[in-house]
């Protein structure tokens, strides 16, 4: 038997292959008979549409070959309509037909500097429990200025019937271990690495003063410093607020007179008590003497205070 030879050619559109980089001259399978009762009124849906399935090709054989990562890379990067490489089939007597893949040096030169087995073998199997077909679309050029093309616009082809499968194989040549050391190599070096450096690389910058502190100082800058007031004038506002409530709190109080905390507890302790149990802890009443609330008016306003509590940092 003499042997036969079949030229690869890279197909013109890298589409498929981006996105099936493992399959055969880039065109992607789809499994007939696992289709649902959905995907075919999709299909059939969309055929209504374009109306442009093309079966003239139903009753051809395909093969479908699986590649190494390597070689789906090369095929990608490879231009349209060059030879990437050879199909050698050669069958003896009473033997299975032995395939042979044989690279182009176009395809070897795409990238020198990776070097990639030239020469495998295909293992093929026979599909007979599946019906699988190899479809194939086309995009109409589209002109300047226009829209990109619609799904309704594409043409669907059928290429053929899957009836082999064949698996590429390297053969355990030098190349080839040489390729499997230099992946080694790159797999087993840490996705991070130390590096030394020569000075100091500051991600933090130090800084006068923090954006919060300046907002802070210019606050107490526009509200102006807390001048002491006379004190008879501190002791008006004081009964004043008094008269409204019996406790308070010592913030307050603050808010009230506008006074600096220290001056203001003086005056306080002339003619406040302090309480420290519940139910007004830490809260500020008028000494009895100053005390002038009638009976009714104290239970309600032992009823509204109650609930007040507040603690006072002192």
């Amino acid at each position: 038997w003499s042997p036969f030879v079949y030229k690869l050619f890279a197909p013109r559109t890298h589409s498929n292959l981006q996105q099936f980089r493992r399959e055969f001259s880039g065109l992607y399978v789809i499994p007939l008979q696992k289709m649902s009762k959905e995907n075919t009124d999709t299909a059939a849906a969309a055929a209504r549409v374009d109306k442009e399935l093309d079966l003239s090709n139903a009753g051809r054989g395909v093969w479908l070959v699986k590649v190494p990562k390597y070689i789906a890379n090369k095929w990608e990067k490879a231009p349209g309509n060059i030879e990437v490489g050879k199909l050698k089939i050669s069958k003896q007597v009473g033997q299975k037909a032995q395939v042979s893949l044989t690279l182009s040096d176009a395809v070897i030169n795409i990238d020198p500097a990776e070097e990639i087995p030239r020469d495998h073998r295909l293992d093929v199997s026979v599909v007979t429990k599946q019906t699988l077909g190899v479809f194939a679309h086309s995009v109409p050029a589209s002109g300047a200025g226009s829209a990109d093309p619609t799904p309704e616009s594409e043409k669907l082809f059928m290429e053929g019937r899957i009836v082999q499968k064949l698996e590429c194989r390297p053969y355990a040549d030098n190349c080839y271990m040489k390729m499997k050391l230099e992946s080694i190599r790159k797999a087993s070096q840490p996705a991070r690495q130390l590096k030394s450096l020569e000075k100091i690389v500051q991600t933090f910058k130090p800084v006068s003063d923090h954006k919060h502190n300046i907002e802070e100082k210019e606050r107490k800058k526009a509200e102006g410093k807390k001048s002491r007031d006379d004190k008879n004038a501190v002791l008006d506002m004081l009964f004043n607020a008094f008269e409204k409530h019996q406790y308070y709190n010592i913030k307050d109080l603050v808010k009230i007179t506008r006074q600096p905390i220290s001056y203001l507890k003086e005056i306080l302790k002339e003619v406040c008590d302090y309480n420290m149990k519940n139910p007004h802890k830490n809260m500020w009443e008028l000494k009895k003497e100053y005390r002038h609330y009638k009976e009714d008016d104290k239970k309600d306003e032992d009823g509204k205070e109650g609930g007040m509590s507040d603690s006072d940092s002192d």
